[in-house]
């Protein structure tokens, strides 16, 4: 076995060998644009091959895109498989081994479909070669799935309606405004026949298609659908929908579980999942501010069970799946900053034993079985480590995993930021922790560190325990002399239900107090300087910037990223309102109070800290108003010193390379001028 790539058992990860020389790169805000993530995972029928997307940042194109690579597991022989300038999606492999299906686009001059730029379904084998395309509609196809023998493939496509109410006729009539609705992008399901390559319709209802699933015998497909393309209908008013194939019947599953019997009617269907007797169907529903639920329905007769889950883990992400040739069902949860793969047995409709398949301070992100269900491929983010891929015996009680990849060789030499659990206690006596990063090398003797508190999103989300170098700050600031945590505050997942659902109803103050405790706790210890400090945060991150600098003005400098500046303008704007429903417990009119006392806006006039203000000029999930106001109140009433940096077409993530590197050089510059008084 290659010495690069020991054999691991629980949470062992790759150790420097004795002789390897010390690190010496000192890391840098390039260096982030240098780094290779590792996206969708699978395993190959045989469990021969694996599969992964690669992401990479690419300057000349100003941006980053996915490329498609595999391994022969036994050779550990790498080889990309795609060279486009867009990025590939969805890879499956066929039944037999031989190909890999993804979703892609190529744009030929002048050209129709396949070749228009619309996302289609491409063959590729895996021994590499041109990819052929295996659609070609005129609007592209947004999801599609292989049946299990391989004959056949379904996907979804692209159509445009209009609605047929009282008022379609002065809409079409009167076709330049914009209208509120009246339009959709429905999506038709086709079965294309792989073997002489004719395609047939098989359900049109006029349905938005977020998922879709086809049982393995074929006879039932599931959905999960909308009325409307808003996301505002995907969070609150989703269903999901079994297709009887054989007598052409629709039926809407019965929801109550889910819908009137929730902490929250706003949540987000997603993750269907057949088990291999074409009756047990699976499925996750996920809410801001609750935990998420899996359910088990019956297709074919009646009964439903949800899965209880196991101390304080939290289900994390919509990839569930049945592990081959077993009643597992199998899914991510988020455990105290880890995330760990867990699979339930199901005997019927009966929960029996939990196992975690890989124990230790797993940071898993995507999974694959092979189709036996023995072998289990998987990507995970270490404390020395970007991301890489890993396999391991899927049967075993205490599996062990073995190193595959190596994807960012040009990281062995970097200095790493010493990453550790820190944890406090909030006022109230609840124990809270994050991750704390100190510089390469660093001790106590050579005195306190400048502090950069870096705010994760969500909130439904954590920090993870894992080496990350993010535009956020993470690694990035340790190498220039910070101490940088990112606290795992109330309302986080991983630290049971209540520590979840303890901020509902009490944003813009017990998550507050819970983060400057444990800056104080940093202080105490001796470890940071309390006179130079800076907090910086994007999505729920910006918005609690906004609050801790509208509570304290105790930092020096602050980055707000995409955060909200007012509740209400919030619901009225944002593409998902049922965010903002669930934490302020009911509608504006309902819960003004509520609104008032969780909004920046409110408590603006306590604001002294120099802050920068970051936020895409397309932004639906967090729109530029808010960025607009919080610029307003501070530049031109306050007179505090701020700067609004608004990214020409972006939406709630910075997609251009040029974009990245800005926010990350003004992060920079912005903190060492207001905090260390380093001159631009």
């Amino acid at each position: 076995m290659s010495p690069l790539y020991p054999r691991l058992f629980l949470a062992g990860l790759l150790a420097a060998p004795a002789t390897m020389a010390a690190p010496s790169h000192q890391i840098t805000l390039d260096d982030f644009f240098d780094i290779a993530n590792m996206g969708t995972v699978k395993l190959s029928p045989n469990g021969n091959h694996a599969l992964w997307l690669e992401g990479r940042w690419n300057k000349d194109l100003d941006k980053s895109q996915n490329d498609l690579w595999q391994i022969d597991i036994k050779s550990r022989q790498p080889t990309r498989l795609t060279f486009t300038d867009e990025s590939e999606s969805s890879p499956v492999w066929s039944p037999d081994g031989q190909f890999i299906y993804f979703i892609g686009k190529e744009k030929r001059d002048d050209a129709k479909a396949p070749y228009n730029g619309k996302a289609q379904v491409f063959r590729i084998p895996v021994t590499g070669g041109d990819a052929v395309p295996m659609t070609r509609e005129a609007e592209g196809v947004s999801a599609f799935e292989l049946a299990p023998n391989g004959a056949s493939l379904y996907f979804l496509a692209h159509k445009d309606t209009k609605d047929k109410d009282h008022w379609a006729a002065m809409r079409s009539s009167h076709s330049a405004p914009q209208y509120g609705h009246g339009k959709r992008d429905t999506n038709p399901l086709y079965r294309l026949d792989l073997v002489n390559f004719r395609q047939e319709l098989l359900l049109d209802d006029d349905k938005v298609v977020w998922d879709f699933s086809v049982s393995p015998d074929g006879n039932q497909i599931a959905r999960i659908t909308t009325e409307d393309n808003e996301l505002v209908y995907l969070e609150g008013w989703s269903q999901v929908e079994v297709f009887d194939t054989a007598n052409k019947q629709n039926r809407v599953l019965e929801d109550k579980a889910w819908r009137e019997q929730a902490a929250s009617p706003y949540g987000w269907l997603e993750g269907l999942a057949w088990h291999s007797d074409s009756k047990r169907l699976a499925f996750r529903i996920d809410f801001d501010g609750h935990p998420g639920r899996l359910f088990v329905v019956n297709t074919l007769g009646k009964g439903q069970m949800e899965l209880s889950r196991r101390g304080k883990a939290t289900l994390n992400g919509a990839d569930i799946q049945w592990r081959p040739g077993s009643d597992e069902i199998c899914y991510r949860v988020a455990d105290a900053a880890r995330v760990k793969l867990q699979c339930t047995e199901i005997d019927g409709l009966q929960q029996e034993d939990t196992r975690t398949l890989i124990e230790g301070d797993t940071v898993i992100g995507s999974y694959s079985f092979n189709s036996r269900g023995s072998q289990v491929a998987f990507s995970h983010n270490g404390l020395d480590h970007f991301t890489d891929l890993f396999v391991a015996d899927a049967n075993s009680k205490r599996a062990s995993a073995n190193r595959l990849t190596d994807i960012n060789p040009q990281s062995a030499d970097w200095q790493l930021p010493q990453i550790s659990i820190y944890k406090w206690q909030a006022p109230d006596g609840t124990e809270v922790e994050g991750i704390l990063e100190l510089p390469f090398g660093w001790d106590k003797s050579k005195g306190k560190l400048p502090l950069v508190v870096q705010i994760h999103g969500g909130p439904t989300a954590a920090t993870p325990y894992s080496l990350q170098h993010r535009s956020y700050g993470r690694a990035s600031f340790p190498a220039q002399g910070w101490a940088l945590l990112s606290p795992n505050y109330r309302g986080s997942t991983g630290y049971g239900d209540k520590f979840l659902t303890d901020l509902v109803g009490r944003e813009h103050d017990i998550e507050v107090k819970d983060i400057l405790s444990g800056v104080d706790k940093l202080i105490a210890d001796g470890i940071v300087d309390g006179d130079k400090l800076a907090v910086m945060g994007w999505s729920n991150g910006g918005y609690l910037t906004n609050a801790l600098i509208s509570t304290t003005d105790r930092f020096k400098a602050a980055s707000s990223g995409a955060g909200v500046f007012d509740q209400r303008l919030q619901w009225i704007l944002e593409d998902t309102p049922g965010h903002v429903v669930n934490f302020m417990e009911g509608l504006p009119w309902e819960k003004p109070d509520a609104y008032n006392h969780g909004s920046s806006l409110t408590h603006a006039d306590k604001i002294k800290t120099p802050t920068l203000i970051h936020i895409g000029e397309k932004d639906a999930r967090v729109p530029l108003g808010h960025a607009q106001g919080l610029y307003r109140a501070l530049h031109n009433y306050l007179g505090v010193p701020v700067e609004l940096v608004v990214y020409p077409g972006e939406g709630h993530g910075l997609s251009k390379y040029q974009h990245r590197k800005a926010k990350m050089e003004w992060d920079l510059k912005w903190f060492n001028y207001y905090v260390l008084g380093i001159e631009p």
